[in-house]
């Protein structure tokens, strides 16, 4: 297969959010209490919800920019891609790199909404969360139909209000709910809880996917202050192997067969080891255990269920075998500093060049397709308007050169570059919480 010939949908993007987000999704009287976008005195832009100041809306939006600058730094706009907030931009990014189909997370308001559960009015946190799907759903995704896959989120403090919001945006065509992968950490009952069933009796009657998204819930830990942050980068999407054992044991799986879990930014090289383990240990354990999987192997089991995701693991993709050909999908993490844009689709087949175009296919866009109930083809006239080819053609004006937006400090004179740690970065969080309790105490 041609490099051009390829047809790309990733499963795993982010969106800055822009500042007029909620300006056409409340109501005059609703805007009273809507957040606000602002900027401080030192030039960074942030958001005011409910008197609580949301910081660094940027965090790690830094495609586009010379690798070495790098970092968590960026904190306004216009210290970005324009892709990272603004749809028309994103779209013609999304065209030079050859995706024809991007699911996204949040942001500012968290993978999974976790923002609007701080709220002290909770009949205000669900106007805004609904006004933030329906911009979601109705601006970013249906500017250009076809291209953005909705994933809305959800008021999973309140059960009525959340099944309520499922079938809501169900009904505006949306097949996904992002969630986090461990709510027991966030205060609520597990996974295994009762309290749940009502939500994945709504998921399954309307036939969405959950997306669990590395870092909302657990996450991932760093060795020491003083290691290297190239070490916590590393296991990063590793960290949701914990929440992927505990989710293979969920008692609604063996009641809702189509019920289906993505992996969001988990990686899949380390998978086939996960399985492995998993059916020695219910096979070994089992009978003291009484861990009920309805008479199937832990690995059947994951792979009715679970979609797995990466964006350059060229070790997981040759053994898709041992993971599941079904169940794997492509992600771009755009505008994370791990994406590769705009070179996936070279990147991309030169990982899957050994495997057959049926399996190509199926990695690179059916999975996907299918799992998220996306019809693209259909709405774009057809798969020959959907290829990288097709879709770079429509981008020749775009630029894909690295940008300089200012870098680091500069060293001081005989000063040498140093290893960055996990405290470096852990300073650049505390720098941050600081500035937004400051405004929350103002």
């Amino acid at each position: 297969m041609k490099v051009e010939d390829l047809i790309i949908v990733s499963v795993d993007d982010h969106i800055v959010e822009p500042p007029t987000m909620y300006d056409a999704h409340l109501t005059q009287a609703q805007k009273s209490f809507a957040p606000k976008f602002l900027k401080d005195q030192n030039g960074a832009d942030y958001w005011l919800y409910e008197g609580r100041r949301q910081g660094n809306i940027g965090l790690n939006a830094v495609v586009g920019r010379n690798r070495e600058e790098y970092g968590c730094e960026p904190v306004s706009l216009e210290q970005m891609r324009k892709g990272a907030w603004d749809i028309h931009s994103r779209v013609e990014d999304m065209n030079a790199n050859g995706i024809l189909a991007s699911l996204n997370f949040p942001s500012v308001v968290g993978f999974d909404g976790a923002l609007f559960h701080k709220f002290s009015n909770k009949k205000n946190a669900l106007t805004i969360l609904q006004a933030y799907n329906d911009w979601h759903i109705e601006e970013w995704c249906g500017s250009y139909p076809g291209r953005n896959i909705p994933n809305a989120i959800l008021p999973y403090w309140d059960m009525n209000a959340t099944i309520a919001e499922i079938n809501r945006v169900r009904a505006k065509g949306c097949h996904s709910i992002s969630f986090t992968d461990n709510p027991a950490l966030k205060g609520f009952p597990s996974i295994h809880n009762e309290h749940w069933e009502p939500m994945w009796k709504a998921i399954a009657d309307n036939n969405m996917v959950i997306n669990i998204h590395i870092g909302s819930g657990a996450s991932a830990p760093h060795a020491s202050m003083e290691s290297p942050i190239e070490c916590w980068i590393i296991t990063m999407p590793i960290s949701i192997v914990n929440s992927a054992a505990d989710w293979l044991y969920l008692p609604a799986l063996q009641k809702y067969p189509n019920l289906r879990i993505s992996l969001s930014e988990g990686g899949i090289g380390w998978i086939p080891y996960l399985l492995e383990r998993a059916d020695f240990t219910h096979e070994h354990h089992h009978a003291w255990t009484h861990a009920d999987l309805g008479k199937r192997k832990p690995s059947e089991v994951f792979r009715d269920h679970f979609l797995t995701c990466f964006i350059d693991d060229k070790f997981g993709l040759d053994n898709l075998d041992a993971i599941g050909e079904d169940m794997v999908a492509y992600e771009c993490d755009y505008p994370h500093s791990d994406t590769v844009w705009p070179e996936s689709a070279e990147r991309l087949l030169e990982t899957l060049r050994h495997l057959p175009d049926r399996q190509i296919n199926k990695v690179s866009h059916e999975n996907a397709l299918r799992i998220m109930q996306f019809d693209a083809f259909g709405i774009l006239g057809g798969r020959e308007n959907c290829t990288v080819g097709a879709l770079r053609k429509l981008a020749k004006h775009v630029s894909t050169a690295t940008q300089s937006f200012g870098g680091p400090a500069p060293l001081a004179p005989g000063e040498r570059p140093r290893v960055v740690t996990s405290a470096d970065i852990i300073k650049m969080f505390e720098k941050v919480r600081a500035k937004d309790e400051a405004m929350e105490e103002v």
